[in-house]
């Protein structure tokens, strides 16, 4: 439903963010985030509707057809509020703050991520995730929300209340993300003074996360929690690191990290047929995937993978590495070498490209495959790859399923080739057949969006992958790939004369870089040089490593304390708050990536600074280790490594 009545479009116009540039002809007259909507919101004495997304975010699209292309519920906005729009992927650190408030304020928190602000403070008073057009099971609807903020806000006493709530809100975000997120006595959960050093602590720690991702673990399918299921990167490489060490708990971690990489790569949260991750599984059972492919997962995968594979010998890990490898130099890689964000979980039809729905690119009907592949190959996808007349996908409360099936490893080759009546070899020869006929079909099909900007961190991440599969593999197409992306950040992303590392910025698209480098963007992009280097020991890489580490040791890291922060200082006028990374999410805390990094150059270099630095990160972490140290598990990845410089 979205609107096509003729109408100049908004400000986002002139962005470049694929994001914002999608809300340009939204009836709503959104501002990005800049000085001019903060002081026309004071001037108006109007609240700021801050509203956060990406270009591949499904429910960002639902609501954009449904109430900003809405005539009625676009009035309202203009009216009551003044509208900005962020691209959480360009700025992390303005979504970081108020994703935290909302999950505060609500219990939970997503994308897209609306905030209402307070326009002298920027504090938040009220906030959510997505709102349908009308009223259902207890929801209220857009409109209805607005009206009633709108309402509340032209009330005096009603204001301050709302003012009571942003003082609290801000109290909360000053404990939960500033330089001292742990209070209380959180050594008492381990039994010793977090004051302690950070070794003598380690095994206790260890075994405590252990126990924390027991409780959640999935004995039967794998993967950690019930529904949704995400693939949690961080917590698979640190069991992986646990794996690979003499320790009480290395066989269970072993075990947990296989049997969830296992089962994922038979799920169809992977793509069976172009290889590469999606999101997360809907279900508890890896099937049912939320169809978008994020660059960060598929690098953060593949070096879980490669890791895997080097601590098991399991090729059949090696293989979906190298499959995940193949879809991003094929789909996903800029001609100059860098790679794209993300590709959308919404496609058009087929029969109908001016219609959209999630996952119409990747799904197939029995008769489609039937009309493509002869009758033995046929008979052999629909066996293996679990293909019914009637559709595979179970519980689809929508039906938006019904007759599509998501391809996933229903049998093993043997079973498949078992229950058609031939023998495995043959099955192997006649099932990869089908796979490029299956593919070659696929790619005619109207592809998802592309997101097409280019983000050194995310970069960093893949180029990381990339070369510990190279390494493990052998295949000179990934060291190679993983090179050619590396020179493209170095001769896009990094400012100065001669390849001189600094200023690295941490967005390029259609030609311009742009917005400061973020830790994230320093400690990724570090660790990616450092596996490059490891292949073949070239020094471009080790030294750009280094003197990008000294340049993100002054600008993000605070001696004193042992912080890490997100920003450096003065990035943003209108954010008071710098926040400290610390915890781990769907990407590893900057900090823990620059302590194992520092680590590691050190190593390279012998510079004892680079391992104070690390060492004082390590033990600054120790209150929130001691605290709940599964939240954390890139931070105890770390410390395994720097205990080894100890020795």
């Amino acid at each position: 439903m979205t609107n096509t009545t003729k109408h100049s479009p908004n400000r986002l116009i002139h962005e470049s963010s694929p994001y914002l540039r999608q809300h340009a002809d939204n009836l709503v007259d959104w501002y990005p985030w800049s000085d001019e909507a903060i002081e026309t919101a004071r001037r108006d004495d109007k609240p700021l509707l801050l509203s956060i997304g990406y270009s591949t975010c499904h429910w960002c699209h639902v609501m954009a057809d449904e109430s900003f292309s809405d005539p009625d519920a676009a009035a309202i906005m203009n009216r009551h509020f003044v509208c900005v729009k962020v691209d959480r992927e360009e700025r992390p650190d303005i979504d970081t703050l108020y994703i935290t408030a909302v999950s505060a304020m609500t219990g939970s928190a997503g994308w897209p991520l609306h905030v209402f602000l307070d326009p002298e403070t920027l504090q938040p008073f009220f906030g959510g995730t997505y709102f349908p057009p009308q009223s259902r099971l207890g929801m209220a609807s857009w409109s209805e929300l607005l009206k009633k903020i709108a309402a509340a806000w032209n009330n005096p006493g009603e204001r301050a209340r709302l003012g009571e709530t942003t003082d609290a809100v801000a109290e909360y975000l000053n404990k939960r993300l500033g330089a001292e997120p742990v209070s209380g006595t959180p050594g008492q959960s381990t039994g010793q003074s977090p004051d302690q050093p950070l070794g003598k602590l380690l095994g206790k720690l260890l075994d405590r996360a252990m126990a924390a991702f027991s409780q959640i673990y999935d004995p039967d399918r794998g993967g950690f929690g019930n529904v949704p299921k995400f693939p949690m990167p961080s917590i698979l490489h640190f069991l992986i690191a646990l794996a690979a060490e003499n320790r009480p708990q290395s066989e269970n971690a072993r075990n947990m990290a296989v049997h969830t990489l296992n089962a994922m790569a038979a799920g169809g949260i992977y793509d069976q047929l172009g290889g590469g991750f999606h999101r997360y599984s809907t279900d508890g059972n890896w099937h049912l995937p939320h169809f978008e492919k994020m660059l960060y997962d598929n690098g953060q995968l593949l070096a879980v993978l490669a890791d895997a594979y080097l601590l098991t010998k399991d090729t059949a890990l090696l293989r979906v590495a190298e499959q995940t490898a193949d879809y991003i130099l094929r789909d996903m890689t800029h001609p100059e070498g860098g790679f794209y964000s993300a590709e959308d979980a919404d496609s058009p039809l087929p029969e109908d490209p001016s219609e959209h729905a999630e996952g119409a690119f990747y799904v197939w009907t029995e008769a489609g495959v039937k009309g493509l592949l002869s009758p033995p190959a046929a008979r052999l996808v629909t066996s293996r790859f679990g293909v019914r007349p009637e559709g595979n996908v179970a519980n689809d409360p929508h039906g938006e399923f019904d007759g599509k099936n998501v391809l996933f490893q229903a049998r093993t080759v043997a079973d498949t080739a078992a229950a058609v009546g031939i023998r495995p070899d043959e099955a192997d020869g006649l099932l990869d057949a089908a796979i490029k006929d299956l593919m070659a079909h696929r790619q005619t099909r109207p592809r998802p969006h592309l997101d097409d900007k280019i983000i050194t961190a995310w970069n960093g991440l893949m180029i990381s992958g990339l070369s510990r599969v190279a390494r493990v593999s052998g295949d000179s197409r990934y060291h190679a790939a993983a090179e050619k992306a590396a020179g493209f950040v170095g001769n896009n992303l990094m400012g100065g004369s001669e390849g001189r590392a600094t200023g690295l910025n941490r967005i390029w698209r259609a030609g311009e870089s742009r917005i400061p480098g973020f830790a994230e963007d320093y400690a990724f992009f570090i660790k990616g040089l450092l596996d490059l280097y490891e292949i073949r020991f070239d020094p471009q890489w080790r030294d750009m490593a280094v003197s990008l580490a000294e340049e993100m040791l002054g600008l993000f890291f605070e001696p004193a304390t042992g912080a890490v922060y997100q920003t450096r200082e003065g990035h943003d006028p209108h954010i008071r708050l710098r926040v400290r990374e610390t915890a781990d999410n769907v990407l590893p805390a900057a900090g823990s990536i620059m302590a194992d990094n520092l680590a590691r150059l050190y190593r390279l270099t012998g510079q004892p600074a680079f391992l104070n630095a690390a060492e004082k990160i390590l033990q600054a972490a120790v209150p929130l280790l001691a605290q709940q140290p599964s939240l954390a598990p890139a931070l105890l990845t770390a410390a395994m490594g720097m205990e080894k410089e100890r020795e």
